[in-house]
């Protein structure tokens, strides 16, 4: 089972986004703050589980956190402001819809902003080390799917029902077909060589 947590702050939070190497579609952040005695052996990075088991998890997390946060930037911003700042401003935006104020932000990866005064720490590879980010990597990963899903119903030759707006075959052949779209992100190589 992982570490619950990072720090030995009471409330820490952990932050993660899903969808950052998408074409299509937004980047997805979500924070939480699982209580101290929180236990799941079968909460991992959301990319090492199932779709069957990333759903049971996000019931449990959404039933058992005692806050959490989840957030969109959107194709049009993340062609502003680039995908790595898009991807820090959708983690800031889903610690500020927590209910109760973190006291230490622990988040995936290897950059971040400071958020306000909390003090924070990137731990690589934290989604499979930390239950309190591998939650939010479970959150953000089937928040942003289902919003996917949604968007499918609009556009469906590109197949974001199945790909979820990566660069597969199917959904370069799309691009190719038909062009881009509204929740295409411009700035991206949207066709392979």
């Amino acid at each position: 089972m992982l570490e619950l947590q990072y720090s030995d702050y009471i409330l820490e939070c952990g932050t993660d986004e899903a969808g950052r190497g998408c074409l299509a579609g937004p980047v997805t952040a979500a924070a939480v703050i699982l209580p101290p005695d929180y236990k799941n052996p079968y909460l991992n990075d959301s990319k090492q589980t199932s779709f069957k088991l990333r759903q049971l998890l996000a019931k449990d997390i959404k039933e058992n956190a005692i806050c959490y946060g989840v957030a969109h930037v959107h194709p049009k911003t993340i062609d502003e402001i680039n995908i790595l700042n898009a991807s820090i401003l959708a983690m800031h935006q889903a610690i500020s819809k927590l209910k109760i104020k973190p006291e230490f932000i622990a988040v995936d990866g290897n950059r971040f902003k400071p958020f306000g005064a909390i003090p924070h720490q990137t731990v690589v590879k934290g989604d499979c080390k930390f239950m309190n980010i591998a939650a939010a990597s479970i959150l953000a990963k089937t928040v942003r799917d289902e919003y996917m899903d949604q968007i499918h119903n609009e556009h469906p030759h590109y197949q974001w029902n199945k790909n979820k707006g990566y660069p597969t075959k199917a959904h370069r052949a799309g691009i190719e077909a038909l062009g881009s779209c509204q929740y295409h992100r411009q700035s991206f190589k949207l066709l392979a060589d």
